[in-house]
């Protein structure tokens, strides 16, 4: 199975991208705001999951390895397809979606271009309880083997981690610290997410959690 490509970008379409790798070019599919990400003759790192069926081999790309593990967890719901989980990923980036989740709100998932109240309804209930994907051991900042491989940038803006996810889960687990159960320091955080802005410091979102779950 294929789990990431390094290459250059030499073609974007409107819902797909091919990718070469030392002269082979792999088609990949991917949602708008990763595409949106990309250039022709640019240097990039894609992460992929690779979908196989009886009849099709499948690549999906994300620039960042938490898109392509919340691409995965969205898929678990069921009525939640490739098509689907990219048009969530669309509308609610890594950081939006654990909130998003956290708070049981479906109304942000009927955002999604083809995903209706009943399928929003369902996503936020069986995600809700559920804590945020991991990804894999690169996305948390690790560096992927061959980085200083000639004629590719290992510093390419789209490899870039968000930081507003850190946060999210360093207050959680400060709160977790403290002995408030998970489930419950996630929907404080999120909720302190949600109004103060997910660029909160660290330290006010800790305290305006502790606020929310004061009796």
């Amino acid at each position: 199975m294929i789990g990431m490509l390094k290459g250059i970008v030499e073609a974007i379409g409107a819902e797909e991208a091919v990718i070469d790798v030392n002269g082979v070019g792999y088609l990949v599919g991917a949602g708008t705001r990763t595409l949106s990400r990309l250039e022709p003759g640019q240097a990039v790192v894609l992460h992929i999951e690779t979908h196989v069926r009886e009849d099709a081999f499948k690549l999906y790309g994300f620039t960042e390895d938490l898109d392509r593990a919340w691409f995965v967890r969205l898929q678990e719901i069921q009525g939640v397809g490739a098509k689907a989980a990219l048009s969530i990923l669309d509308v609610l980036p890594p950081h939006e979606l654990a909130n998003a989740t956290a708070l049981g709100d479906k109304a942000a998932f009927a955002r999604a271009k083809g995903v209706g109240p009943k399928l929003a309804t369902r996503i936020a209930t069986e995600l809700k309880d559920k804590a945020p994907p991991l990804g894999r051991s690169f996305s948390i900042g690790l560096p992927v083997h061959g980085d200083d491989k000639p004629g590719i940038d290992a510093a390419a803006p789209v490899a870039l981690p968000p930081s507003a996810g850190a946060a999210r889960d360093d207050a959680v687990s400060a709160l977790l610290n403290l002995g408030y159960p998970e489930s419950i320091a996630r929907q404080a955080v999120a909720t302190v997410m949600r109004d103060a802005g997910s660029d909160a410091p660290l330290s006010d979102l800790i305290r305006l959690s502790l606020r929310v779950l004061a009796p």
